[in-house]
């Protein structure tokens, strides 16, 4: 049966595609369709191939200089790729773009000290230093793992502003220095909840609040700048805290968390560069279970909500999706959480999967676009599985751990990308050794 349905599709699919032959123009269709919204969401289904990664940041460049984006927005932690804000910036005291990214020290590192995102750092870099005093782009995290990152940022942020102010943190982030580290913090304070350290992390950032306008009278837009990304490692702070807690009481209870701070960080800094006299666009990379709508997924079943829902709830048409998929190829993953990174083979797409659809239709790689095409609609009106392969992947027991069942026009609109073999895991780049290396691959232009 799921055989027939799939043959059915094919002549609808081979009618809809755009296909991708690595022209320049290859992404004028999705432009077009972009038009006026301030952000778009490039999803990935997997967080370690480079076919996804170089895809991205073509689109992502054609967004700034053609569209005027000016914010990047990672599925990264804030204070890592603040180190990026400051360097792409022209601020910081990194001498190149494999010093800014050294920041990500936390697993999986190659998600972003890796040669495309060094690429893309190293341009961005190269694009702001023309814009001379116009808004300069930049790159900014949404994740909240960062704890002791994020309070140590707090902290130093005090010791230049107001020293009395970093000791009285101190005080209160000493709450967690009995802990070794904060999944251990989670554990013991979500059973004994008088080792909760949940009223200092509010309490710092209530005094950040309170003292604002003193920290704003000194430098101008820089003040102002520095003082957001101070609050904003505070909210990270909290965020996290109520993360490490919720960990022991079921993956809803975390994924709409993290999901819903990463909405609201994304909504926080937009509203800043806004205050600072700009009309901001945001372009955000993080994998497709995350930007599609996880009301039409599998997710919703399990009481799950998504950044893609939430921002179809706050924004409506401005947000626009983009869902990245492959048949086979390989990936960058760990067969386990914190455990070394692999290059491993990705299984070809199941039965009954849009993996599978899309392979049949016999073209490389193509733009499939889904919103206002009502034939393809109506084929897939029922669900199908889809792939998401993260930073740990188990081909042993892929149907289980990688699959879910979605409703592609409804989870992923206006486009979904296809690449029928994603052949190239990323490259790791380390902050020392692999320097020479890389920028000779750069230089003739050879893909990594």
């Amino acid at each position: 049966m799921a055989a027939r349905v799939i043959d059915q599709a094919i002549p609808i699919l081979e009618e809809s595609i755009w296909p991708l032959s690595g022209a320049t123009s290859d992404y004028n269709p999705l432009l077009e369709l972009i038009g006026d919204a301030r952000y778009v969401l490039l999803g990935e289904a997997t967080h370690g191939t480079h076919e996804f990664y170089k895809a991205r940041a073509e689109i992502t460049k054609r967004l700034i200089v053609e569209k005027a984006f000016t914010a990047v927005a990672w599925e990264a932690d804030w204070p890592d790729a603040l180190r990026v804000i400051r360097y792409v910036g022209g601020s910081s005291q990194d001498a190149s773009a494999i010093e800014a990214l050294a920041g990500f020290k936390r697993f999986p590192r190659w998600m972003w000290r890796n040669a495309d995102i060094l690429d893309l750092v190293g341009w961005l870099r190269a694009h702001n230093s023309k814009r001379g005093t116009g808004p300069k782009v930049g790159v900014y995290g949404l994740d909240l793992y960062s704890l002791r990152t994020s309070m140590d940022a707090v902290i130093h942020y005090l010791e230049e502003t107001d020293p009395e102010a970093a000791n009285a943190a101190r005080r209160r982030y000493g709450c967690f220095e009995d802990f070794d580290d904060p999944p251990n913090y989670g554990m013991t304070a979500g059973v004994h909840e008088s080792l909760s350290c949940e009223n200092e992390v509010v309490e710092q950032l209530v005094e950040l609040q309170r003292h604002s306008s003193d920290y704003l009278s000194r430098d101008g837009r820089v003040a102002a700048d520095e003082l957001f990304f101070a609050k904003q490692n505070a909210r990270v702070a909290i965020n996290a805290e109520h993360y490490y807690r919720a960990m022991y009481h079921g993956r809803p209870n975390t994924w709409n968390l993290r999901d819903t701070h990463m909405v609201d960080t994304l909504d926080e800094f937009m509203r800043h560069l806004e205050e600072q006299g700009e009309r901001p666009k945001a372009v955000v990379w993080a994998h497709n279970s995350h930007l599609g709508d996880a009301r039409a997924t599998q997710m919703a079943e399990r009481g799950e909500l998504n950044v893609g829902q939430l921002m179809r709830e706050r924004h409506g048409r401005e947000a626009v999706s983009v869902g990245f998929t492959t048949y086979a190829g390989t990936v960058t993953a760990a067969s386990e959480w914190d455990g070394v990174a692999e290059r491993k083979h990705v299984r070809p797409g199941m039965d009954d999967s849009y993996e599978l659809l899309f392979h049949q239709v016999g073209v490389q790689n193509f733009l499939l676009p889904l919103r206002e095409n009502r034939r393809l609609a109506a084929e897939f009106a029922r669900e199908r599985l889809e792939r998401a392969i993260g930073v740990i992947y188990k081909p042993e027991t892929e149907r289980w751990s990688h699959y879910f069942h979605a409703n592609l026009p409804l989870s992923l609109m206006p486009w979904f990308i296809s690449m029928r073999h994603a052949l190239s895991s990323l490259w790791n780049v380390q902050p020392h050794g692999m320097k020479t290396i890389c920028q000779r691959h750069f230089q003739r232009g050879s893909d990594v």
